[in-house]
């Protein structure tokens, strides 16, 4: 707490303005967007790295969250305060910090899997900046953080080697699959039966329980779409630009209309449980990794139909 109260003097409009938008790059919606832009229109073995060290890391992190049960630092020091616009996002328990996995994770992937300079240096940048912001806002502490980092590097670095042999041998990219789907099996069955003590908050319990689905669908449509692909598509990502930018932004519409369209109706199908949301985000990735795939041939021909 000593380091974060250092930084809560330290503040002023400008660095609140400019960390509140630099903790942004570590929300959930730019990991998928990120994950698209890479699994459609750039390498698809790279999409699967970014994707499972993202999935890997975030089931962790959620583990760790309801087994330790840390809150977060306003709630522990009552006189230490935080800068309101990042209040909204930052809910759930504080230990390990959840931006801080994603952004180290998903930037971290890209700079380990990509030569170029430049990527790297920007991608190392974010890794750094992100975990900063989150102290530096008041949501977290250095544990926090550190911890978060440590176990994003080290998915970054297990994975790397997996995924590029990977593109040659189709039993390693099976095996990791579903070892993430046993992972997030794990994950759970811990939240299912793990007796949790009376104290334990309630509405982060069912956030817990929640993610635990939302892992389970992505890791299972992670598996069935390769496996399909590997046997029916075999897609290229290979466009002109302009096709790439035409199948990113007419493939989203359809995968966010599966994201928030189908959750209402599913939820009413399955009474509120929460196997609704593991359906969800099953359906989503089945979607971008083998429906969406079909229409790939069409855009690289319409490329090569306006170069003729």
């Amino acid at each position: 707490m000593e380091f974060l109260r250092l930084l809560e003097n330290l503040r002023n409009p400008f660095l609140d303005a400019f960390f509140s938008t630099v903790t942004h790059l570590g929300e959930e919606t730019l990991f998928i967007l990120l994950g698209l832009v890479f699994f459609w229109c750039i390498d698809k073995f790279q999409g699967y790295y970014l994707l499972s060290v993202g999935l890997t890391g975030t089931i962790i992190n959620q583990f760790l969250k309801l087994l330790f049960r840390i809150p977060r630092p306003w709630i522990r020091d009552k006189n230490f305060t935080i800068v309101e616009s990042a209040r909204a996002e930052a809910t759930g328990y504080s230990f390990p910090s959840g931006h801080t996995q994603s952004s180290v994770g998903v930037f971290g992937a890209i700079a380990r899997w990509n030569k170029q300079k430049w990527v790297r240096i920007i991608c190392i940048i974010i890794c750094i900046l992100v975990p900063f912001s989150r102290m530096y806002l008041g949501v977290h502490t250095p544990a926090d953080v550190v911890v978060s980092t440590i176990i994003a590097l080290i998915f970054i670095f297990g994975l790397y080697p997996v995924f590029q042999k990977a593109r040659e041998n189709k039993n390693i990219m099976r095996i990791t699959l579903v070892s993430m789907i046993a992972l997030a099996l794990a994950y759970l069955g811990f939240v299912t039966f793990y007796k949790f003590p009376v104290d334990t908050d309630a509405d982060n319990l069912a956030n817990g329980i929640k993610n635990a689905y939302k892992m389970l669908g992505c890791t299972l449509g992670l598996f069935c779409a390769y496996e399909i692909d590997e046997r029916f598509i075999h897609f290229e990502t290979k466009a002109s630009w302009w096709a790439q930018l035409l199948k990113l932004i007419i493939g989203i519409v359809p995968l966010l209309l599966i994201k928030s369209g189908l959750k209402q109706p599913l939820y009413s199908l399955f009474d509120g449980h929460f196997v609704a949301d593991g359906i969800r985000y099953f359906l989503i990735v089945i979607f971008a990794g083998c429906i969406w795939p079909l229409t790939f041939k069409f855009f690289s021909n319409l490329s090569k139909g306006n170069k003729n």
